[in-house]
């Protein structure tokens, strides 16, 4: 198994994007969408050529942030919660289903560790991180009341999504940046683009990899932003995703309390950690490093190793001790300066 994680990464080596092909040159592109920066790493022929995928990957966020965006009003998503209702299924977009398919099956597997329906206790706590004030027991309890993945129906005959309960919100923060880099990345290869980096939010999506390297080389973080990198890999055609506390946090009460809330008991997590998942795609590493850190390193390990083509790496601190977690096929992932590539992109 951890030699078929291997030749999966590195599949296509020969193939076209390495072998035969102009190296071209290198551009890179930056620019606000999903509230977060969105970094373009590619190589093309020339620079005309460059700007047009790059701008067509940005358009894709800005399209998407559209759909699946809770902060915006106007959001199919938005719309969605305001007019699903029971008996009153509502018809969504292909890109609102893929997203809302993988979070209920991701659901179904981590017996609701993950679960988009937590949008009213993110409300809670967003407002409690401005103003530093914890929750109300009895705010808490009614929020909650309205969180639950089995309250949400999907219809796959007519592609619609039915709301059992009244007032319900769906948050697509956990999986909605990792396939919005997937499809950054499809538009970028309608472009003629095949060696690509696509940054977004914590989430990565490599293409082929630079001219004469085996991979791009990326530092696993860790939970401290102080700190350096606990090691480098050298990864190409995957994705890579990473959850944790590292800058979306709140100190209430001389207490941290980070950004990932466990759907069951409505609190965010207070052991500082961070979760990195590589895998095939965005849409899967993200849903799975946010379910793995809410689940916690023996769990979360045993939810990443039970599908394929996936590993994953936790670190967290407790009583000022770090340790670290990986799964069976971590040690697998080749590191930078392996297979004969040098560091650096």
């Amino acid at each position: 198994m951890g030699k078929h994680l291997l030749l999966w990464l590195l599949a296509g080596q020969t193939a076209i994007g390495l072998a035969g092909e102009p190296a071209g040159n290198r551009y890179q592109f930056t620019q606000i969408e999903m509230a977060v920066p969105i970094k373009i790493t590619l190589y093309a022929s020339d620079r005309p050529t460059a700007s047009r995928a790059a701008q067509a990957a940005f358009d894709r966020f800005h399209a998407l942030n559209s759909i699946c965006s809770d902060y915006d009003p106007q959001s199919e998503l938005r719309r969605l919660c305001r007019t699903s209702s029971a008996g009153h299924p509502v018809r969504v977009s292909s890109d609102l289903w893929r997203v809302l398919v993988r979070a209920q099956e991701l659901a179904a597997r981590s017996g609701g560790a993950f679960d988009v329906t937590i949008g009213p206790v993110v409300r809670l706590w967003r407002n409690a991180r401005r103003t530093k004030e914890l929750p109300a027991p009895e705010s808490l309890a009614e929020a909650r009341s309205r969180v639950g993945y089995q309250w949400m129906r999907l219809n796959s005959h007519d592609q619609s999504v039915e709301l059992l309960k009244a007032n319900m919100r769906l948050d697509l923060g956990g999986i909605a940046k990792g396939y919005a880099v997937d499809e950054a990345m499809a538009a970028l290869r309608r472009h003629g683009i095949a060696r690509m980096m696509v940054e977004a939010g914590g989430n990565l999506g490599l293409g082929d990899p630079p001219p004469g390297k085996a991979g791009w080389r990326i530092g696993i973080a860790p939970p401290d932003a102080r700190r350096p990198p606990h090691e480098y890999l050298e990864l190409a055609r995957c994705a890579v995703s990473t959850s944790g506390d590292m800058w979306q946090y709140a100190i209430i009460g001389g207490k941290r309390y980070s950004h990932l809330i466990d759907p069951h008991s409505g609190l965010p997590l207070t052991d500082h950690s961070s979760v990195t998942v590589v895998g095939p795609d965005g849409l899967s590493t993200d849903g799975l490093s946010s379910a793995a850190a809410i689940l916690g390193p023996e769990k979360g390990l045993k939810l990443v190793e039970s599908a394929r083509h996936l590993a994953a790496f936790i670190v967290r601190t407790v009583d000022g001790r770090e340790q670290t977690f990986q799964s069976k096929h971590w040690h697998d992932l080749p590191r930078a300066g392996e297979l004969g590539a040098a560091p650096g992109i």
